[in-house]
């Protein structure tokens, strides 16, 4: 898919081509070098020496610093992914691309009960696009787009300031982050909760389960100690760590994080960044593709949290009990990088395949409009941008298909780790 889009390229430059350059061409040869002279050649060396002004037309130029942009985001996430496989087949003892399940099943067999295995509750990872970054491609790209009007919303959820809390109240989303109201969490308690009566435990159990007053791991019935909610679940306790809930028609605690999830509709700024789609406010057909590639390429994932249940086959606190818990720590840690590079290595292999059109309206608009225009200048950077459209097909290509190579060897990890 992203090869045949990017194919698109070379059907333009067969028609325009020929047409820019007689329009840049008239009168240079009569006046000899003038052009050269003037500044006004093509530098066929610029993009793949990281220059992105290849033109002096904005939407152009846009196109190609969004290209670099996404194709410098697309190798470091591949080369994130590889870093974080690498390190987990080194964990299980055995090479890159061999049978990770067996080497894992191998590995926790000394520890814990193999058959009941390990379950994984994994929260989605949490993906922020920058808010500026959108609005000022948009501006850059789109020159009726004035920078510092440009308004960008947010289609999830973000942080906002406290004084947004009615706003956002009435529009449906207000959520509130942090201690729970004399630890008795109505929403998702994340971190630890303590269930001294005994309670259903939806993650790791430390007390008492079962007559076992020494237990630590998966409880099938009732908890009597801790329960360790690393990937958020309900507290039927007192909840220690931090909690998301609605305050309904209250606010929000003092020194608690103000959320708001329906951003779109609420009339509320978001502080920074929006965990979900920076949506760029209204601008050119052409510059629409361009202004997500950016927003995409400045995406932030962080590794979500992890709840691992198992049974112990030792005994709490003896040496195996230590090198298990040393295991899963470096597990998770590895694990969760993993999902978060994969969570953004979706989000650009998709906007990756965008870039092939955007770059082809671009140039036909302003061909288009340089044609009626007669500036010389402009159609001579038309004729540039054009003989330079196959090397950004191939710094995008070249790193898209590396992203998917690594994608697809993740794949085949994660897929062991969840059949566990």
């Amino acid at each position: 898919m992203i090869t045949n889009r990017m194919g698109s390229f070379g059907l333009i430059a067969g028609g325009l081509i020929a047409g820019l350059s007689l329009t840049a061409t008239q009168g240079c040869d009569e006046v000899g070098n003038l052009a050269e002279q003037c500044g006004l050649v093509c530098d066929s060396e610029a993009f793949i020496n990281g220059k992105f002004n290849v033109s002096g037309i904005a939407e152009i130029d846009a196109f190609f610093s969004a290209t670099l942009d996404v194709s410098g985001a697309i190798n470091a996430t591949a080369a994130d992914i590889k870093a974080e496989l690498d390190g987990l087949y080194a964990l299980v003892g055995v090479e890159a691309g061999g049978d990770f399940k067996a080497a894992l099943d191998a590995k926790l067999s000394a520890w814990i009960d193999v058959d009941a295995g390990l379950q994984i509750k994994a929260e989605p990872a949490r993906c922020e696009a920058s808010l500026d970054v959108t609005a000022k491609a948009a501006a850059e790209c789109d020159v009726m787009a004035k920078p510092g009007s440009v308004e960008v919303s947010c289609s999830g959820a973000c942080e906002v300031e406290a004084s947004a809390q009615a706003d956002c109240r009435a529009a449906g989303g207000l959520t509130c982050k942090g201690t729970a109201p004399n630890f008795e969490c109505s929403g998702t308690c994340t971190g630890e909760c303590r269930i001294e009566a005994g309670a259903m435990c939806d993650g790791t159990c430390r007390g008492e389960c079962e007559g076992n007053t020494n237990f630590e791991g998966r409880c099938n019935s009732e908890c009597k100690g801790t329960c360790e909610l690393s990937a958020g679940g309900t507290c039927g306790g007192q909840c220690t760590g931090t909690c998301e809930y609605d305050p309904g028609s209250a606010d929000c605690e003092a020194g608690a994080e103000v959320r708001c999830s329906a951003t779109a509709e609420a009339n509320v700024e978001c502080k920074g960044s929006c965990e979900g789609k920076a949506t760029p406010p209204e601008v050119s057909a052409e510059c629409e593709a361009t202004v997500e590639a950016k927003a995409e390429a400045s995406v932030q994932c962080y590794p979500p949290s992890l709840d691992i249940s198992y049974k112990l086959t030792v005994d709490a606190g003896s040496e195996g009990d230590l090198q298990f818990k040393a295991f899963i720590s470096s597990f998770k840690l590895r694990y969760s990088a993993l999902l978060a590079a994969i969570a953004r290595a979706e989000g650009l292999i998709d906007v990756s395949a965008k870039l092939g059109d955007a770059g082809v309206a671009a140039v036909n608009s302003a061909a288009g409009t340089l044609k009626a225009s007669g500036d010389l200048k402009a159609s001579i950077g038309a004729a540039c941008a054009i003989g330079l459209l196959p090397d950004a097909a191939k710094l995008i290509t070249d790193a898209a298909g590396k992203l998917s190579g690594q994608l697809q060897a993740a794949g085949s990890v994660t897929a062991s780790i969840a059949s566990n």
